[in-house]
This record gives C-alpha cells, sequence and structure tokens, in this order.
C-alpha cells in the first residue's frame, strides 16, 4: 500500500470510527424518546387520577393526598419540561396549602396540555428517528471502504510479514491485551499528573495555600505512577514486526546496526520536562514518514527494545533472510560500527540494491570506520572530516545513483561554514531567547535533521521527518489526552444505553 493510499485509509477509517459513534448516540436517542413517548401514554388516566383525588382531598381521606403526591411524582419523571407538569405541580401544591378550589381551577385545562405535551414527544421520536438514520445510513456505507481498505493493507504486506512472522517469539495471547491495558492506565495518569500540576503552577495561586499542595502532590503522585506503569508496561505491549506490518501496510524500512549500539540508542534525553521516550523511538518515529520501521532484535534479550518493531533470526543462519528484507524493504537505514556482520550487509547493499535506497548512520570515534567504508566506496567519503568523537551518530551518508557518497554531519560541526538563512537565523534568536523548544537540540532531532538533509540530497524527500520525531517525543502525553477524551466519550455512550435499556 502506498503512503498516499494509506493515509486516504486512514482518513476514511477516522471518518467511519466518528460517524459510527454518532450514528450511535442517535440511535440511543431516538429509542429514549421512544420510550418517553410511550411511558407517557398512560398521562390520560394519571391525570383522571389526580383529578379524581382533588374532588375527594376536601373530605380529608389520607388515601387521596397519597393519590395526589403519587401523580405528582409521575408526572415530574414522565412529563416534558413545562406543560402538564406544571400544571399537576402547582395544583399538588395548591392542595397541600389547603386551597383545593383553587388546585381544581388550575387543571381545567390539563387534557389539553397532556395532548400538546404528546404531540411533542411525537415529533421529538420522529425527528431523533430521522436523525439516527441520517447517520446510521452514511456510518453503515462507510464501513465498506474501510474494511476494504483494511484488507488491501493487510494483503499489500503478506509477503513480507509471512518472511518475518517466522522469527516473531510466540507469547501468550493475552500478554499483549493485558500490558496493553496496563500501558493505557499509564497515559491516562501520565496526561493527568501533567495537567494537575500545570494548572497547579500556573493557576494555583488563585486557590488557598492547603488546595495548591494538595493539587500539586495529587498531580505529582499521578505522574510518578503513570511514569512507572509506562516504564513497566510499554516494552511487555509492544507491537512485534509482524504486528506492526500489519497494522501499516506499507512497505517497511530496515533498520541495521550493532547490538552493542541498543544501549546507547536506548537512552533517554532531556527535551521536554518528563521525556519518556529513547532516541531510536524518535529515529524510528521519523522513519515512519516512510514506513514501519523493523529490526533484528538482540538474541536472548528479555524484553525489546522500544522504537524499531523486533523479530529475532538464528545466530547461524542470519544472512539469507536479511537479503530477502533488504530486497522488501524500501529504506534500509545501517548504523556503522565494528562488527564483520555490519561490513558484510553494507557489502551486500552495495551489491544488490538501488544506491538511494541505503542510508549510512556513522557514529563518531570509532577508528578504522571511514577507510572500511571507503573500500565499498568508488569515491572516498571523507568522512574523517566530520564526524566528531563520542556522538551517537555524527554523521550521515546517502548515495546517488551513480553511489558517491553525501556526508551530512550531525549537529555543528567545528570550523563548519554556519547556515546565514532567514529561518535559521530567528531559529537561532528563538533558542537564545528561550522561545525554541529544548527538543530542537536533542541528539535523536539533530540525527534526523542530518537523515533529511542526506535524503534530499539525493532526490528522496519527506517533510515530516522533524515533526515525527517531536511527536515521538511527546507520544505518551499525546496519547494520555486522546485516551481521557475518548474513554470520557464511550462512558457517556453507555451512560445514555444504560439509560435506554432501564438499567440506570
Amino acid at each position: 500500500m502506498s503512503s498516499g493510499l494509506r493515509a486516504f485509509a486512514r482518513l476514511i477509517t477516522a471518518i467511519t470510527v466518528v460517524t459510527t459513534y454518532i450514528a450511535l448516540h442517535m440511535a440511543v436517542t431516538a429509542f429514549l424518546d421512544l420510550r418517553a413517548r410511550d411511558r407517557f401514554s398512560d398521562a390520560p388516566a394519571r391525570a383522571a387520577a389526580f383529578v379524581a383525588a382533588l374532588d375527594h382531598y376536601a373530605d380529608g381521606p389520607v388515601s387521596a393526598r397519597t393519590q395526589i403526591l403519587r401523580s405528582d411524582a409521575w408526572f415530574e419523571e414522565n412529563a416534558p419540561l413545562g406543560g402538564s407538569q406544571s400544571t399537576i405541580s402547582f395544583a399538588a401544591d395548591y392542595a397541600e396549602e389547603g386551597r383545593v378550589s383553587l388546585a381544581r381551577k388550575h387543571v381545567a385545562g390539563l387534557t389539553a396540555e397532556i395532548e400538546r405535551d404528546r404531540a411533542g414527544l411525537a415529533r421529538e421520536v420522529s425527528s431523533s428517528t430521522a436523525s439516527a438514520l441520517y447517520w446510521v445510513v452514511p456510518a453503515g456505507v462507510l464501513l465498506v471502504p474501510t474494511l476494504r481498505l483494511r484488507q488491501r493493507r493487510r494483503s499489500g504486506a503478506a509477503e513480507i510479514v509471512d518472511v518475518v512472522s517466522r522469527f516473531v517469539p510466540h507469547q501468550p495471547w493475552w500478554r499483549r491485551p493485558v500490558f496493553l491495558m496496563g500501558s493505557w492506565a499509564g497515559y491516562g495518569l501520565f496526561a493527568t499528573g501533567t495537567f494537575t500540576v500545570t494548572m497547579a503552577q500556573q493557576r494555583g495561586y488563585k486557590l488557598p495555600l492547603e488546595a495548591q499542595v494538595l493539587l500539586l502532590l495529587g498531580g505529582l503522585a499521578a505522574l510518578g505512577a503513570g511514569v512507572l506503569i509506562l516504564r513497566h508496561c510499554r516494552p511487555r505491549s509492544a507491537r512485534s514486526a509482524a504486528q506492526a506490518l500489519l497494522a501499516d501496510g506499507r512497505q517497511p524500512v530496515l533498520y541495521l546496526r550493532s547490538f552493542a549500539d541498543d544501549d546507547t540508542a536506548a537512552r533517554v534525553d532531556d527535551g521536554v520536562p518528563v521525556n519518556l521516550h529513547s532516541r531510536e523511538e524518535q529515529l524510528a518515529g521519523a522513519l515512519s514518514a516512510f514506513g514501519p520501521v523493523i529490526a533484528v532484535g538482540r538474541p536472548g534479550e528479555p524484553l525489546p527494545h522500544l522504537g524499531a518493531a523486533r523479530f529475532y533470526l538464528p545466530q547461524d543462519d542470519w544472512q539469507p533472510v536479511v537479503l530477502r528484507l533488504m530486497e522488501l524493504s524500501q529504506l534500509i537505514v545501517l548504523g556503522l560500527g565494528l562488527g564483520e556482520g555490519l561490513w558484510w550487509e553494507v557489502g551486500q547493499a552495495r551489491a544488490t540494491q538501488p544506491a538511494r535506497k541505503l542510508v549510512l548512520l556513522a557514529p563518531g570515534g570509532l577508528p578504522g570506520v571511514a577507510e572500511r567504508l571507503d573500500a565499498h566506496l568508488p569515491t572516498p567519503s571523507r568522512l574523517n572530516e566530520v564526524t566528531v568523537d563520542g556522538s551517537w551518530i555524527s554523521a550521515v551518508i546517502a548515495f546517488d545513483s551513480e553511489w558517491t557518497p553525501r556526508v551530512h554531519p550531525v549537529g555543528r560541526v567545528p570550523g563548519a561554514t554556519q547556515r546565514r538563512g532567514r529561518l535559521a537565523r530567528l531559529a537561532a534568536r528563538g533558542k537564545q531567547a528561550g522561545l525554541v523548544s529544548m527538543t530542537l537540540s536533542t541528539p535523536a532531532h539533530e540525527a534526523v535533521r542530518a537523515v533529511k538533509a542526506a535524503l534530499a540530497s539525493v532526490g528522496v524527500r519527506k517533510r515530516t521527518m522533524v515533526l515525527r520525531a517531536s511527536f515521538a517525543m511527546q507520544t505518551a502525553l499525546g496519547k494520555g489526552v486522546a485516551l481521557v477524551v475518548t474513554v470520557g466519550l464511550l462512558l457517556w455512550l453507555v451512560l445514555r444505553a444504560l439509560q435506554a435499556l432501564g438499567l440506570w
């Protein structure tokens, strides 16, 4: 499935979900209106009993007073606001005050008011039923293309899913749903705690000191609980490579690297007040502009690192699978290192794949990397001139159709000429003034910018890469807010359904 078709499918799915929710709400509303009309059909008999009780109330029997109160309660519960409900209520109050004659006079037009109320309820039923049909029909119509697009998405990824699924460890069926629910709870607590702490800091001065302290402590407690739950549940609820491919439908991005680099990529850098997302998560978020990001997991690791979706290859027969995945992927992102397996992958990509399909991530401070890379290329890369010791990713290398390397340093390189464009100057001034978010200078964002520039230099452009990396850093807060809103809407719909069934 192409990126454009996938975006269209997601739009159709979102419209279908919203339309279905509104249709369900309208159907429940129509059912409630129908029940209200049917309950009010007993109103004439109730009104006659009320009038009869008024006639006997002057004689003082207790049963007459009981009937008046019962009828008043029935109309208050079942009659629409105003009209007969108000008439019965005022008449009952007059009777309680001993002004029975005034109560009788007040109910003289009760029959006509009941008929008007019944006609109004009938109009509401007709209107709500028409509205429900107005939404139910489009929801049903939209469901057909939604399911067809879902089937097409899954069938488009069938070949690579068949390759990868053989190397996904078997898990009990309940494992991911359980920890996914735990992650949802963590997202909700994280968002609630963040919002509460922010409100306590910005608006707390309007509250008494005790309330401000309780609000701040409660927010911090919710935030801390959310962080602990997410750190425990997120790795256990992560999608496998096969699940990620089925969910997306596009050709994947194959992320190859040395297993020794996983700990560095798993670091969490400061960038937002409370950041939960690793460098690899942000890099994978940016690369998801092309397709789902998959990677070979480290053999024997108890939990997958978050970021690229993992699958696990046997240590003695992994090369044929990697070659096949290179063919089926639309982009190969390879982190250079010292392992012999990495250089075999570089050589195979150079020999079997189109040049623009390969992106190399060069770390800083590793001796001999530039020399070994140049041995595979027709033109020297001059990588040593731009790498910086100690950097996670020091340079990004893309290739034109003739395998000429285009090297782009990550971040500022000593001695390099700074950009003088207007946007660059505005960004620098905003950063000095504290107006630009700190996410602009994290290692992952600097690396993503270099990847974007390197790809653009060989004619491959994805404008949303940096924005996706920023979203990846804000995922916990965004998912938490979306979850709280979604749960609220679902609970409201369930409450309405319980009312329609008479259970609330």
